[in-house]
This record gives structure tokens, C-alpha cells and sequence, in this order.
């Protein structure tokens, strides 16, 4: 019986459209956290009022003095605000929006050098109101603007994106912000994108969001369709299928516009679907050429607006490289339609694979890590050698030691890809500044490195990927090989009223997740660097590309 008749049988499309938590399994557990995580189902056809709240705030925010807007958020909180500002957003007459999703002191540094406060906007997006990156953010910012502004005036610049009851409410109506927006309770983070929290930033850079939420009404009326006609359940079905021949490299080849949607897709898929030893492996293809050297566990996903020629022209391509559905955009204002589609499809994945997809049990167990770390009781694993250039490197949990009497960085990272067994994936864990004059050189490597391995290779910046595939690295199939890429940088930003700075932040972040992926028995290399210079990250770079047989030119 293949998936689409699965569902079908299992009555699923109308019982996920009656919010019907026995979809999700027998156990009581399973399906109380699913009664309380369907508010989204239709979420666009009943979201009027909200929509006309949300636009007439937007024009009253936007008022001359405002430039930009920066929103302070981790995961589902902030990804699908990514993604709507990237596609839709850039209006030349709107503030710029920024996602400000990390802790690298780097990156935080450089935003409060080029950012005023007293023309910007911040937006401070949690759903449970208690998590770490976007309340030490907060502290940062404030902090900052208190400074230059004084208490009463810089709490204006502060908006407040949080579930009723949460302790972000409180923290809001406490230090006097603007606004406080309530977010669904019943709407897990990963499928808030409708929500205040994609649309309120969305809002604010300008975009049409009567327009957007109207593409999502009409996707929902599509996903309330029986089987053979529907969106999701043709989606769903085509990704179980797949999953259930061993082809669950589920890879993202986009318009290139598009880039962004995969994150928002890579969450959505890894954190609701890698669980219990199963799991999809979302890989967003980063190559600007015909993606190479896929293997027999690959499904491929175009997603490519109408007009994308080159793209159109690669499909029959890529088909004969391994099984695939393209989906076709007119325009940057349908992402509201895929996050629809998506959203359905990976809820019905969920009975067939047998997984609930609600939960992230392995993420909080990172978040656990990382509060010990910060309390300074976390053991690590001792460092395996230094290389003569200062990189320490650490072989941990599965990996064991090869015993290098002086160890190589190219020879170290030899050592991990060689243990990359047939339907494997390599994942390069990132710790470093989001800026493409530093992480570019790395960026290309990656789908050099997967081509000449005929393994599926992905790329993921931390902590962003905590809130995300994170809780497949950990709780999916052992099937990934982790390269943990850290540096030593001095630079730091003081976190006001906390007992830690933003670097030791960032560090614990890291060391909590090698714990945690240490914990899981997972194959891991930790590679430190002295620094995060381009110099440091370009020299990683052709050192994975040593180590994978790929010629390059000094």
C-alpha cells in the first residue's frame, strides 16, 4: 500500500481538519501535546481580524523617523520572518528588517554599531517567553538604548511577540514596551508563520500581508480537498514514499531568491519528524551550478518561481538523478501557499512514519547542556591534539581517536569523512558570524565536498540549528557524521543583569550541544579554531576539500 492510500485509509486529512489528536498516536501523552498544537490547520481563513490589527499597527510604527526594524528571535520565531522579509521584502519606502537570530558576539557587536536606537524598532519574538537568546538580546539592546535614550523613551522601541501568561508578558508590561502582541497558544513555534510572529515584522518591512495571508486561504481550501487532489497529501505522500525505499536525503533545490524557504523547511521537516531513531534529512542544496554526485538516498523538492528558466531547464536533469516534485511559485507572495502546504504534509508525515510531530524532546536536552555549561560543571571530552597552527581538534562520542602523532588538520577532518558510510550525511555544525566575506569560502566548499563524496553534506549555523535540525541530529537515525567548527575570538558583548557575557554564551551553546550529541553516541569531530578570521575559515575550507579529494587553487 503506498503512503497516499495510507492516508486514506487512515481518514487523515479529515481528521487533521477536525483537529483530531488520535491522528498522532495511542499514547495519552502524544495526544494531549497534539490537542494543543493544531490551532494552525486553518489558520489563514480565520485570521480577519488579526491580519486588519496587525496592518493598522504596522502603519502606525512606521511612522518617518523609523529605518529599521530588528527582530530578536530563535527558530519558529523568527525563521518564517526570514524568510517573508527575504523573498517579499527591501522596499526602498519601509524600514529594513532584520532577523537577528545568534548570540556570536561578532555579529551582535556589529548590529549595535549600525543600528540607532532612536530610529529603530526592536521586536522581542518568543513564544514560552523564557528562551535564552532572545532574553539575553533583549538585555543587550536595552541596555543600549537605555543608555542613549533613558528607561522611559527606549521602552517605546521595544514590541513584544509572546503567548498570553508567558514571562516575556511580563517582562513587557513591567519595562513599559510599546506593544504587546499575543501569539495562539494552540500554534507551535514551527507552525507560527501566519501568525504575529511572521506577519507583524512582515508588516513592517512593507509587505502586502492581506495579499499573502489570501495565497495561504486559498492553499487551505486545497488541503481540506481528498487525497488524490490535494497539495499536502501529495507532498506527504511523495516524502514517505521516498523515505520508506531509503531516500531520506529529502534535498531543496530553490530559485535562488528562494534560498531562505529551505531554512524555514529544514526546521519544519527535522525538528517535527526526527525523533524516535526515524527521521527525514532535510538538505537545502547551496550550489549555484547543477547540484552532482547524489547517491541512492536522495528525493529531490524544486521549489522555483515560474519564471526561473535555468532552473526549469535543470528538472529533467536532476530527475534522472533521483525521484522528484517541483513545485512551481508565480510569485514571491506564494510562500504563503508553501508554508500552508508544508505545514499540512509534514503533520500527515507524522502518522506515516510513525512519528508525533509536535515535540522536541532532544532540543531541551541541548538547552539542558548548555545550563550546565553556563554554570561551569559541564565535562567535555579531553581535546585529541593541537595542530601546529593552533587548531584543536577532538574526537568524541563514536568517532574514535586515529591516534595522530601529530595530527593534521586535513588528516583529522580525512578521519570523519571516512567514516561516512554508504547512505550517511555529513553535517558541518558552524559556530561563526553569519557574514559571507567570512563563511563563504565554506559555503562553497560544502556541495563540492558532498559531490565528491556521494553523500549528502549540509551546512548549519549555530545556535540557529539548535532550534531547528538540531533535534534530528540527536534523536533521528544514526546517520550523521557531525563536524563541529568553534573559535577562541576574544571579542565579547556584556550581558546587562546576567551572570555570563554573550561570549560564554555562545561557547556554552556549543559545548552543551557536543555534549549532547556525545551523550546520543553520535560521530563527532570538534574542530576549535584560534580565531574566526577569514584567513582561519578559509584555511578549514581547503583543508575539508584535502580531505575529500577536491582540487583547489591556492
Amino acid at each position: 500500500m503506498d503512503s497516499l492510500d495510507r492516508l486514506i485509509e487512515l481518514d487523515a486529512i479529515s481528521r487533521l481538519r477536525r483537529q483530531d489528536p488520535t491522528l498522532f498516536g495511542e499514547d495519552e501523552a502524544d495526544r494531549e501535546l497534539a490537542a494543543h498544537s493544531l490551532g494552525w490547520t486553518h489558520i489563514a481563513h480565520s485570521s480577519g481580524e488579526m491580519v486588519a490589527q496587525l496592518r493598522s499597527a504596522a502603519d502606525k510604527l512606521t511612522g518617518a523617523y523609523l529605518t529599521d526594524v530588528v527582530l530578536l528571535g530563535m527558530g519558529g520565531s523568527s525563521l518564517a520572518a526570514l524568510v517573508i522579509g527575504g523573498v517579499l521584502g527591501g522596499q526602498l519606502d519601509r524600514p529594513k528588517l532584520h532577523v537577528l537570530d545568534t548570540t556570536c558576539p561578532h555579529t551582535v557587536d556589529q548590529a549595535i554599531a549600525n543600528l540607532d536606537p532612536a530610529t529603530t524598532l526592536y521586536l522581542v519574538s518568543s513564544k514560552s517567553g523564557g528562551t535564552i537568546e532572545p532574553n539575553s538580546l533583549y538585555a543587550i539592546f536595552r541596555g543600549v538604548a537605555n543608555n542613549l535614550m533613558g528607561a522611559e523613551a527606549a521602552g517605546q522601541r521595544f514590541i513584544a511577540l509572546t503567548d498570553p501568561g508567558s514571562p516575556l508578558e511580563d517582562l513587557a508590561l513591567a519595562q513599559l514596551f510599546h506593544t504587546l502582541v499575543e501569539t495562539p497558544e494552540d500554534v507551535g513555534g514551527r507552525f507560527s508563520a501566519l501568525t504575529a510572529f511572521g506577519l507583524l515584522p512582515a508588516a513592517l518591512a512593507g509587505v502586502e500581508i492581506e495579499l499573502l495571508v489570501g495565497r495561504a486561504r486559498h492553499m487551505e481550501t486545497g488541503c481540506d480537498m481528498d487525497a488524490e487532489e490535494n497539495p499536502a497529501a501529495g507532498l506527504a505522500a511523495f516524502i514517505a514514499d521516498q523515505h520508506a525505499e531509503g531516500r531520506d536525503k529529502l534535498t531543496l533545490v530553490t530559485s535562488p531568491e528562494l534560498r531562505s524557504f529551505g531554512l524555514w523547511v529544514e526546521q519544519l521537516v527535522a525538528e517535527s519528524l526526527g525523533k524516535d531513531g526515524v527521521g527525514v534529512v532535510p538538505v537545502v542544496d547551496l550550489t549555484d551550478d547543477l547540484p552532482q554526485g547524489f547517491g541512492a538516498d536522495r528525493a529531490i523538492v524544486v521549489v522555483r518561481f515560474k519564471d526561473d528558466e535555468r532552473l526549469a531547464e535543470w528538472v529533467p536533469k536532476l530527475a534522472h538523478m533521483a525521484p522528484l516534485g517541483e513545485l512551481v511559485l508565480r510569485d514571491g507572495y506564494d510562500v504563503g501557499g508553501e508554508f500552508v502546504r508544508w505545514s499540512h504534509a509534514v503533520a500527515l508525515l507524522g502518522p506515516l512514519l510513525g512519528v508525533n510531530p509536535f515535540g522536541q524532546p532532544n532540543v531541551q536536552a541541548a538547552k539542558d547542556a548548555t545550563a550546565v555549561a553556563l554554570a561551569g560543571e559541564l565535562t567535555l571530552p579531553e581535546p585529541s591534539g593541537c595542530t601546529p597552527d593552533g587548531v584543536m581538534l577532538t574526537f568524541a562520542g563514536s568517532l574514535p581517536d586515529p591516534g595522530h602523532n601529530e595530527p593534521s588538520l586535513s588528516a583529522a577532518l580525512g578521519h570523519a569523512l571516512a567514516a561516512v558510510r554508504p547512505d550517511d550525511y555529513l553535517a558541518l555544525l558552524a559556530f561563526l558570524p553569519e557574514e559571507p566575506g567570512l563563511i563563504g569560502s565554506l559555503a562553497a566548499a560544502v556541495p563540492q565536498v558532498s559531490a565528491a563524496m556521494g553523500a549528502a553534506a549540509t551546512f548549519e549555523l549555530g545556535p540557529r540549528y539548535l532550534h531547528s535540525t538540531g533535534q534530528l541530529h540527536k534523536g533521528g537515525p544514526d546517520t550523521g557524521v557531525f563536524v563541529m567548527i568553534t573559535t577562541r575570538d576574544a571579542a565579547d558583548v556584556p550581558v546587562p543583569d546576567k551572570p555570563y557575557t554573550l561570549r560564554e554564551l555562545f561557547r556554552a551553546q556549543s559545548d552543551g550541544d557536543l555534549s549532547a550529541l556525545v551523550t546520543a553516541g553520535r560521530r563527532v569531530l570538534h574542530v576549535d579554531l584560534p580565531d574566526s578570521s577569514a584567513q582561519s575559515i578559509e584555511a578549514f575550507s581547503h583543508a575539508l576539500l584535502d580531505a575529500a579529494g577536491v582540487r583547489w587553487e591556492a
